[in-house]
């Protein structure tokens, strides 16, 4: 672990937001979709689901826990330790820069970071200690505004454990798997402590990932009387080697297979340690809220997607590096005034000392050349207030305002010309109208505006790194727009619908481009789309659930025939059924299929659609759990993701070759878990 300072002092949220606390006019406390949610949500688009939900369901990696939010899609390009690849609403969100994800009030969520704005690596949370997942969709909650255009997840973990677990895992192409976790009482309150260990080679053909990742997980809470307080400590440490895309011509040729890959020394190393603390207190009708996080984070990262077009000597492998120090928190407070009236205050900054960011030409992981390297400092602070309101016995309303004002400082780079100074403040109001149609029945109107921030770098560029030519600054906030109308329906435990019809509008999907060192503009967006997610509860047993959701997206200033979005999914469709048997045996299947997405603005080249199919069959005891999971049950050769773009293999012209480069699904394999729970 590298050395890192601990943050004495609590006062705001994380970056920008606070994680959401579903109190709103009446005490109930969610833990999973089948909690009643009437009379609690304030759009149609937002949940929570439970641990029992999150256990059942097969994974192939971590990250797959935010398959739990219906309608999005995770996937992987390369190696199985860097972050996924995540779909929303019509966005190909990169690694998370219009959807921001949160675990238990630290924000994920990387700005100004060597590989991509808003950069999320889920692989340092322990599944099997997260107590439940809460996402919301749509820029229409006051507590939340960085990188939630899209919407916004928050994982809350566990703070003890019904029993001790030693959990063990292997698998096809080497997956290995333990899992040690137990929680007792101390000093007046409870430690839970958690220690895993994977490894994992993967199925490629020419390359083993070599995957080694080491988490630890501490957490101390402690209530007494009306205050509540806890400590929570995450490590992680992870180093691989990666099979990336490969271009389609390369598979029709024979150079490689499908699961080969033509440079066989990328990969990473990364590492993230975090100290937390929440402090709570109920006075009354008076609540305060005061939380805080130091987060000490690297990643080294080499990739080479096009391999001899910039460089046909030395090859195109580049580095891309991220060194720093995280430290925030928030305070929010919480009045009841009356049975009908609650007003909700919170601050929150963020403050990222970035001692290093930057982008390398690299030959078999070996610099050759420097293209970027800065020193970034960027600090956020934000304010809101929101108001909720019940009206009659029929009609609520939530009505919110945020302030969030953002502060950048590129101290240094290895372009003299590129460093430099920006700040801010973007508005955000936000509105939600609820109508109680029955005892089963609400109805929803939201509306809000929302945010993505851009990298400082982009904010005080001048010249671009890698041509030498000039560039264009960026503001430094992109601001969205969006509203939406639905349904939800809830039928006791048996039946639970909802349904939304949204819009959103991006002013600019301008992204920093961490490949190139650079910025580019590509233009304001609009999306609509429908989602409907449906869950049935056949009986004791049974379970069903089906989420379907349609999108339409474009660009609005773009010539005709030019205005399609890359990578912009039009359909999701999930299903899901799973049993639990009073003898012990459980199980489930899960269908994830995603359609076809426009490759380049023409829409002349798009992707083929992909499905997948896994499934989880085990047996549980009191003291034991032996669990196989089936990955991808049918042995689908679809893709996992597809791009369209220039590269350049050996004894091709100079200019190089448009081509599709695809990443594919991992092939079917088998996995076996053996769960031992001694304290029964």
């Amino acid at each position: 672990m590298r050395r890192w300072t601990l943050l004495a002092v609590f006062c705001g949220v994380a970056g920008t937001a606070v994680a959401h606390d579903p109190e709103k006019l009446e005490e109930i406390v969610v833990e999973g979709r089948w909690d009643q949610p009437l009379g609690l949500a304030v759009s149609a688009s937002e949940g929570v689901v439970g641990q029992a939900e999150i256990d059942v369901r097969p994974r192939l990696r971590t990250g797959d826990l935010l398959e739990a939010v219906p309608g999005l899609v995770v996937t992987q390009h390369s190696g199985s330790g860097k972050s996924n690849q995540l779909f929303l609403r019509g966005f190909n969100l990169d690694h998370g820069t219009d959807f921001a994800t949160w675990i238990d009030g630290m924000p994920i969520n990387q700005p100004t970071h060597g590989h991509g704005q808003g950069y999320t690596d889920l692989n340092f949370i322990i599944p099997e200690l997260v107590e439940k997942l809460e996402f919301r969709k749509g820029p229409y909650y006051a507590d939340v505004s960085d990188f939630s255009s899209a919407g916004a997840a928050f994982f809350s973990v566990m703070s003890s454990l019904d029993s001790a677990m030693i959990k063990t895992g292997i698998g096809e192409n080497d997956f290995g798997r333990i899992l040690v976790a137990d929680s007792f009482e101390a000093a007046g309150g409870t430690l839970l402590a958690g220690l895993q260990s994977q490894v994992y080679n993967g199925p490629w053909s020419n390359v083993s990932e070599n995957l080694e990742a080491y988490t630890t997980h501490v957490r101390y809470s402690r209530e007494v009387d009306d205050t509540a307080w806890s400590v929570l400590f995450m490590g992680y440490d992870a180093d691989w080697d990666s099979a990336d895309q490969v271009p389609l011509r390369a598979v029709q040729s024979g150079l490689v297979d499908e699961l080969g890959t033509i440079d066989d020394t990328v990969g990473g190393t990364t590492d993230r340690y975090s100290l937390s603390a929440r402090w709570h207190r109920d006075v009354g009708d008076r609540s305060l809220t005061v939380r805080g996080y130091a987060i000490d984070y690297s990643l080294e990262l080499f990739s080479n997607f096009t391999y001899f077009l910039d460089d046909p000597v030395n090859g195109d492998q580049f580095e891309q590096v991220d060194d720093r120090n995280t430290y925030g928190g928030d305070v929010t407070w919480r009045r009841r005034a009356s049975d009908d009236l609650v007003h909700t205050v919170g601050v929150s900054f963020r403050y990222d000392d970035i001692d290093e960011v930057g982008l390398f030409r690299t030959q078999r992981r070996e610099r050759f050349d420097t293209v970027r390297l800065d020193t970034v400092a960027e600090l956020t602070a934000g304010v809101f207030y929101d108001l909720d309101y019940r009206f009659n016995d029929r009609w609520r309303g939530s009505f919110g305002l945020r302030a969030d004002t953002f502060d950048f400082d590129v101290s240094r780079s290895n372009v003299a010309a590129n460093t430099g100074t920006a700040t801010d403040t973007i508005l955000s109001p936000k509105l939600n109208l609820i109508a109680t149609v029955s005892d089963s029945l609400e109805a929803y109107i939201s509306a809000g505006r929302g945010f993505h921030s851009n990298d400082a770098r982009g904010t005080v560029i001048t010249i671009d790194p890698a041509s030498g030519d000039p560039a264009e600054r960026v503001d430094p906030t992109v601001p969205s727009t969006g509203a939406e109308i639905g349904l939800r329906w809830f039928d006791g435990d048996r039946f639970n619908v909802s349904a939304a019809l949204w819009y959103l509008e991006l002013d600019s999907e301008l992204l920093f481009v961490g490949d190139a060192g650079n910025t580019e503009a590509s233009g304001a967006s609009r999306r609509y789309g429908l989602e409907i997610p449906v869950y049935l509860r056949i009986n004791d047993t049974w379970l069903i659930d089906v989420e379907i959701a349609l999108t339409e997206s474009e660009f609005t200033d773009a010539p005709s025939g030019e205005r399609e979005i890359p990578g912009s999914l039009d359909r999701v469709i999930a299903a899901g059924i799973s049993g639990e048997f009073e003898n012990g045996m459980y199980g489930s299947v899960r269908v994830r299929h995603f359609g076809e997405r426009p490759l380049i603005e023409s829409g002349e080249v798009k992707s083929s659609t992909s499905t997948v199919i896994n499934a989880a069959l085990g047996y549980k005891r009191e003291s034991f759990d032996v669990r196989l999971e089936l990955l991808n049950l049918a042995d689908s050769n679809d893709d996992d993701i597809t791009y369209f773009y220039e590269s350049r293999l050996p004894g091709e012209p100079a200019d190089g070759i448009a081509d599709v480069h695809f990443h594919p699904i991992e092939p079917r394999m088998v996995r076996a878990y053996l769960t031992w729970y001694p304290g029964f």
